[in-house]
């Protein structure tokens, strides 16, 4: 998959990936989601957002989660 939306500069946040350049990580685009499940919502908040910004944000943190399955039934 490409990532043509998330961009990777050691000079703008600290190296964090970003969302297209801008000063906006993908780690608070996720961190967004949570708070903002509804598109709508979050497009009101983050208004530089698109649609593709937010599906590659996504893809983007899969990618990073390895393959392995833990057992989450003792996280509860």
């Amino acid at each position: 998959m490409t990532f043509d939306r998330i961009t990777v500069d050691p000079a703008r946040m600290g190296g964090q990936p970003c969302i297209r350049g801008m000063r906006l990580t993908v780690k608070r685009v996720l961190e967004a989601l949570a708070v903002y499940p509804n598109p709508a919502e979050l497009k009101q908040q983050y208004p530089e957002l698109d649609d593709e910004d937010i599906r590659q944000a996504l893809a983007y943190a899969a990618t990073l989660i390895p393959g392995q399955h833990d057992d989450l039934s003792a996280a509860s």
